[in-house]
């Protein structure tokens, strides 16, 4: 029964880890978003992300994005820099039509830096990215 199930590639999604200017505060802080770079909308997006190392995890956040719109964005959340040096792992399940997709996403340890920063087109801003 399981080579019954067909677990499909996924293929034009990208997490990254921005580091912009938050107004509010007066601070650079770090977001990480959730890039949509294939030619259809998402539906029904669900993001579960935790960091964790052999002694450490943190708390598991949840987000869900109703729909993410064909070469789009989203904010998902804020990432604290006390995390970098864990593994940070995000899920992301989501509908594509009738079908059901998932790809995790992990930024290894101490790879969320100033001096990895990479233009994100789509954002058309800095950041780390994961594919």
């Amino acid at each position: 029964m399981k080579k019954d199930i067909i677990i499909p590639e996924v293929t034009g999604l990208q997490m990254a880890a921005v580091l912009e200017y938050n107004e509010v505060d007066d601070t650079n802080d770090w977001y990480v978003y959730l890039i949509n770079n294939k030619e259809i909308d998402l539906e029904m997006v669900m993001i579960v992300s935790q960091g964790f190392s052999e002694t450490k995890t943190t708390t598991v956040f949840r987000k869900k994005i109703t729909k993410l719109p064909a070469h789009s964005y989203a904010k998902v959340e804020m990432i604290h820099p006390n995390v970098f040096a864990l593994k940070n792992r995000f899920q992301v399940s989501f509908f594509e039509g009738n079908q059901i997709f998932e790809k995790t996403f992990t930024f290894n340890e101490n790879t969320i830096t100033e001096e990895a920063l990479t233009m994100i087109p789509l954002l058309n801003k800095k950041g780390v990215s994961s594919s």
